[in-house]
């Protein structure tokens, strides 16, 4: 799947140190529900997960690679998909080094379109800490509204914390999509 800037694609192996280096950066992981990772061994083990989670139907897990460069920069998927229910979560993360260019709001509308139009689902989700402002401001940008707190959903480092509920809608989606495309810059 490709966007303007991006290439999403399948996370393999080969990614395993670009994928160490990313989350074992604690300014990634402190938000993202999991313990900075210590060896490179467990890169190996998160990419047989996605690998595993796709094969049960359960998510889909893009790397995110910089088409010009071919740099792998972090990864974005769907997560508690169901097909069924036609909804999923949306969960991402990327290296520090690439924050604030845009890459995150590209790659999330790539999944977007790809969850909507491709998959046909009506409902994605969104979870973030409380304290993720970077996060809660992206999401709202792009469309999602706070449904309010989870309270205790998120586990990290050996604590429950609260998690803020997002959700965007087809319809709102696709409004929001064509109202987007409708702005001409000065």
């Amino acid at each position: 799947m490709n966007s303007t800037r991006l290439q999403l694609i399948e996370v393999t192996p080969e990614h395993g140190p670009a994928l160490f280096h990313i989350l074992s950066n604690e300014n990634v992981t402190r938000f993202y529900g999991m313990d900075p990772l210590r060896k490179q061994e467990d890169a190996l083990h998160i990419i047989e997960s996605f690998k595993q989670t796709f094969d049960s139907r359960q998510g889909i897990r893009w790397g995110i690679v910089i088409r010009d460069s071919g740099t792998f920069i972090g990864t974005i998927g769907l997560n508690h998909l169901s097909l069924y229910s036609k909804k999923a979560e949306i969960g991402f993360e990327l290296d520090p080094a690439h924050w604030r260019r845009g890459y995150a709001a590209e790659a999330i509308e790539a999944v977007l379109t790809y969850a909507y139009e491709t998959l046909g689902l009506y409902r994605m989700g969104a979870v973030t800490f409380l304290e993720n402002t970077a996060s809660i401001q992206l999401l709202t940008r792009i469309g999602f509204e706070e449904e309010g707190i989870l309270r205790g959903y998120l586990f990290q480092d050996g604590t429950s914390h609260d998690g803020r509920i997002f959700s965007l809608l087809k319809p709102d989606y696709q409004a929001s999509r064509h109202q987007r495309k409708q702005v001409k810059p000065v």
